[in-house]
């Protein structure tokens, strides 16, 4: 078998743990309790008939649920992949299957298909539920094959390219964050080739059919349409047959590089012997034997904050974060071209148009501070360097403080760049100083709250899967179910109906939030701030849509600044408690 040993290990060896099998009943609630939410909202502002008012339900349904299955199965794909691949070389368990009769496709495809297995189990336990959503008609049951189909494929790839950036990258945060910048590269592909140049062409075809071909986002809602045969694309005909082979091809060919490769890359330099220098060791041990009181180099003066200094002033997160500052900044002029051109194009684009060019941005800056937070605690867990703090005076606060100074002084252009971009287009007088604001407040409590989410998810979790997956989770079923509610109020404009199906998705969302802060480490600020930070969006997102600028920012401010304060205590205190100290 291709896959046979590594795959047999993960899945059969290895006993599965409960979240395993509750996943999928989650999963599916989740879907099911939409569902309801949406049906209360349809039945509270407008009579339902005829069967026309069914089906027209069950259409919209079907196209608000098929986007969301596939930003989450792509996300967790990418994300489990990556991190299960990661885990094993912070282990060091990567080189001793490397030292095996393993063959090299066994080992990059046998922890491919073994990590994907939650990702596919989460679609297999959706398919009847949407084959259910099928009885209001509307859509139809190969719309639905189609768009699972583009599903999983799209999921296929995007963990076939964390696998094999895991594979070549040594650091945690490097995988993550090239995986990351790697979606958010073909986003804003998509984006460009969808919109930007939606006029021009290519055989005489619009770029915008060209991009279903290339980006799952683009294929999904040529997938989930009525009639497929009313887009033709040369040589390929459908737009879902050139994306089926571009994404088969594109999974193919990076894992035959990952196969090619992976005993080349691994283990890395870091690990393998220094022969050179033993080598010089041993041609200079017959010259003269140097004072041992001589100092080999210029000394180094260490900051009253030790963890700080090494934060700062060393390569704590290896030299190749300068290739993931490079190509943020390439991420980052595309998107400065973009705004560039809808000033000139539009002279003044309204603020929607504007925010949807900005908005991945800001997501990516914010996905990217988080995974530097959470693996700059678990790679020190993983080497075992917190064991090491147990016979130093290193304070909690300056663990903690240190760590928090040392993520931003290393993601400082991945921060203060989306903040310069706002101040350049309040110079240009396309945002108001009052909203400039609000916008650049509102962006530097969120990028304090998602460094201080990874550093608490990374003291709270033993396990730095575990660690990665509830904190790059927590934030991102944030940013997924901000987006979901804000599609189901615009869809429906009438607000007196809208409170009471979403306080189950409040409560929901307390459960789950005070699950992920508070299940290893429960406080009453914990739960406190669990139970206001979904009502609370709620709030926000209403004033929002409703004209309000100032009050927004107020209750973003206090409520993810209380949430901020609740994790920063648990984290200090949690520290000593960890490392078997007690608080002075």
């Amino acid at each position: 078998m291709l896959v046979g040993p590594v795959f047999t290990r993960e899945l059969v060896t290895a006993p599965r743990r409960m979240r395993f099998y509750v996943a999928p009943a989650i999963y599916v609630g989740g879907l099911l309790i939409l569902t309801c939410t949406a049906w209360l909202l349809l039945i509270g502002t407008q009579q339902v008939r005829t069967v026309g008012d069914m089906a027209r339900f069950g259409a919209s349904l079907f196209q608000f649920l098929a986007p969301l299955q596939l930003v989450l199965a792509v996300f967790f794909a990418a994300i489990a992949t990556a991190t299960a691949v990661a885990h094993e070389k912070d282990r060091r368990t990567l080189v001793l299957l490397l030292l095996t009769n393993l063959s090299n496709t066994e080992l990059v495809l046998g922890k491919l298909f073994a990590s994907l297995v939650n990702v596919l189990v989460l679609l297999a336990a959706g398919l009847p539920f949407f084959m259910l959503t099928a009885l209001f008609g509307g859509i139809s049951f190969s719309q639905i094959g189609r768009v699972f189909v583009v599903t999983s494929v799209s999921a296929l790839a995007a963990g076939s390219l964390a696998s094999t950036i895991a594979l070549w990258r040594e650091k945690t945060f490097q995988t993550l964050a090239l995986t990351a910048l790697a979606l958010g590269i073909l986003a804003a592909a998509d984006i460009l080739l969808a919109s930007g140049f939606a006029h021009a062409q290519w055989h005489g075809t619009p770029l915008s059919q060209w991009a279903a071909g290339f980006s799952p986002w683009s294929a999904l809602f040529a997938a989930a349409r009525p009639q497929l045969a009313a887009a033709r694309l040369p040589w390929f005909g459908s737009p879902l047959h050139m994306f089926y082979a571009v994404a088969a091809t594109f999974a193919v060919a990076i894992n035959l590089i990952a196969i090619a490769r992976v005993r080349v890359w691994n283990p890395s330099r870091e690990a393998r012997p220094r022969t050179e220098e033993t080598d010089e060791f041993r041609r200079t041990a017959d010259e003269t034997t140097r004072s041992i009181h001589a100092a080999p180099g210029k000394m180094r003066r260490v900051w009253d904050n030790p963890v700080l200094w090494r934060e700062v002033c060393t390569w704590a997160y290896g030299r190749k974060v300068l290739a993931i500052r490079l190509v943020y900044l390439a991420l980052f002029a595309a998107t400065a071209l973009a705004v560039r051109w809808q000033l000139r194009t539009a002279g003044s684009p309204a603020h929607g148009s504007l925010a949807l060019t900005l908005i991945p941005l800001f997501i990516l800056s914010l996905l990217l501070v988080n995974a530097l937070a959470v693996t700059s605690i678990t790679t020190e867990r993983d080497l075992g360097a917190l064991d090491l703090l147990l016979v130093t005076d290193i304070s909690p606060r300056e663990f903690i403080f240190g760590k928090l100074g040392g993520v931003f002084y290393v993601a400082k252009e991945i921060v203060l760049l989306p903040l310069a971009l706002c101040a350049y287009i309040w110079w240009i007088d396309a945002l108001s100083l009052e909203h400039l604001i609000y916008l650049t407040g509102g962006l530097t409590v969120m990028n304090v709250f998602v460094a201080t989410l990874g550093i608490h998810t990374g003291l709270a979790y033993g396990n730095s899967r575990s660690a990665v997956a509830v904190s790059l989770g927590t934030l991102w079923f944030l940013f997924v179910g901000v987006a979901a509610v804000m599609r189901i109020m615009i869809s429906f404009a009438s607000f007196q109906f809208q409170l009471a199906p979403f306080l189950a998705l409040m409560i929901g969302g307390s459960a789950g939030l005070f699950a992920a802060l508070g299940a290893r480490n429960p406080s009453q600020a914990i739960a406190l701030v669990s139970f206001l930070l979904p009502a609370m969006t709620f709030v926000a997102i209403t004033g929002f849509l409703q004209g309000e600028t100032l009050g927004v920012f107020i209750e973003i401010a206090v409520t993810y600044g209380l949430t901020i304060a609740a994790m920063l205590v648990p984290a200090v205190s949690e520290f000593d408690v960890a490392m078997g100290r007690t608080t002075e």
